[in-house]
């Protein structure tokens, strides 16, 4: 018998994967180590190892197959003894039908009841006509300016048949039938019983949406990639399942700008720059030390507490967004930390992060402040409790320390905390720390 090579979970949250590159073709040998292909996950683009050895028989899945579901047959091994020329790609199974779909479906397959004599044959009824494509449980499908056309010319939607995608009733549709062409609309389907089962919340807002547009307006429609989909969703269950809180403090950055060039003057000959964002990468994991009540996650009936930082940076890429992790972010130096997010945006752009690497964390940080964005909040990253969103450095009037008024390099920074796990006096200390790191440095350094 072959050796079914299938589909693997690179990350714990995968469902499907995109087949991207074969790296073997049949009639290779591999052994267990080597690379056989490249697999594209919702977050990244990974190498797939042999675990066996053989030789390639058959590959079933061809290069470049998108939505290859998690433990689908994608290659064929010819083991020990056989001959890989021979074997040939499993045949696909049909699905089964269900009991009751199969009663439902083919009701002339049932042997009619016996009758007396004298009894009447029941009289034959129409079978109901199949429901309009262009309803969705009674609610007419039909564009804007469709519906507008309609009530200026007197046409009654129910007797016109949509020619747009999914039976939608388009303006073509409303002149065909003022000039007498139109098809009657057929018959509905009789409403559905009280026990069947309700349609999918996202079949009917896909359909709502649909109703929506405007056949006027120039579109296309977009397939949502893998890491779209798992962005969506993850957020989504952030903002339903965790009850966010915000608190915002203004941070005075000229201390940390004047250390940070002296820091990159230092570091000049060894190739390395820090940047803005690495030194309150730091100053956000020396805070969650000092406030550990926000280094935390919320899990149901238990909270975990972390007794290290590993903050969570949000990178955008194409097609989405990221978030590398820096590990132990309150142990590691300033150049370090450098180190670390010039390689992990450099990978995580070119979509080569680890699943280790971009899942997990204990807290992330947003910056938008290099595109101008003064101040914003940010989406709790679950199962994280904590996300600080930093806004744009800008010259403000400021308060100095004499009580004289000057100005200074000042930026907004927003903290959401999961308020299941974190209480509003922990968030606000845990920003008055992260606050003081930022306006007195050489505290990190310490």
């Amino acid at each position: 018998m072959p050796i079914e090579i299938k589909m693997p979970a690179l990350s714990p949250t995968m469902e499907e994967g995109k087949l991207a590159k074969w790296l073997v073709k049949e009639g290779d040998e591999v052994s267990s180590g080597d690379i056989m292909a490249e697999i594209e996950t919702d977050k990244a683009t990974m190498e797939f190892e042999a675990v066996d050895e053989g030789t390639i028989g058959k590959i079933t899945v061809s290069e470049g197959t998108e939505g290859v579901k998690v433990g689908t047959v994608i290659a064929l091994l010819a083991g020990e003894g056989e001959d890989a020329s021979e074997i040939e790609a499993p045949a696909a199974k049909a699905p089964e039908p269900k009991p009751e779909a199969a009663r439902s479906e083919a009701p002339e397959a049932e042997a009619p009841k016996a009758q007396a004599p004298n009894a009447e044959a029941p009289k034959a009824e129409p079978a109901p006509a199949p429901a309009s494509k262009q309803t969705q449980e009674g609610r007419i499908l039909a564009s804007p300016l469709a519906k507008r056309l309609a009530a200026e010319k007197g046409v009654d939607l129910e007797a016109v048949s949509g020619s747009g995608p999914h039976g939608r009733i388009v303006k073509a549709d409303i002149e065909a039938a003022k000039a007498g062409t139109a098809k009657a609309k057929p018959a509905s389907a009789p409403v559905a019983a009280s026990g069947a089962a309700e349609k999918p919340a996202t079949v009917e807002m896909a359909a709502d949406t649909r109703a929506l547009l405007d056949d006027r307006i120039p579109h296309e429609v977009v397939s949502l990639s893998g890491m779209r989909k798992t962005i969506a969703k993850r957020l989504a269950q952030s903002m339903q399942q965790a009850p966010h809180i915000y608190l915002t403090v203004d941070i005075r950055l000229d201390k940390l700008m004047a250390m940070r060039a002296e820091l990159n003057a230092a570091l000049e000959k060894q190739g390395v720059k820090v940047s803005v964002n690495d030194m309150l990468v730091k100053a956000l994991g020396k805070a969650l030390i000092d406030v550990p009540e926000c280094n935390v996650t919320f899990a149901g009936n238990e909270m975990i507490k972390y007794a290290r930082a590993d903050i969570s940076v949000a990178v955008s890429i194409p097609g989405g967004l990221i978030t590398p992790i820096v590990q132990d972010a309150n142990g590691k130096s300033f150049s370090e930390i450098a180190r670390a997010t010039k390689d992990l945006g450099q990978r995580a752009k070119d979509g080569k992060l680890k699943p280790e690497e971009y899942q997990g964390g204990t807290a992330s940080i947003s910056n938008m402040g290099m595109m101008g964005i003064k101040q914003f909040t940010a989406v709790i990253n679950p199962p994280q409790s904590t996300i600080v969103a930093i806004g744009a450095g800008e010259k403000r009037p400021w308060v100095m320390p004499d009580g004289s008024l000057g100005v200074a390099t000042v930026m907004s920074a927003t903290g959401s905390f999961d308020h299941r796990a974190v209480d509003g006096a922990d968030g606000a200390r845990l920003m008055a720390a992260f606050r003081e790191y930022v306006e007195s440095p050489l505290g990190m350094v310490a």
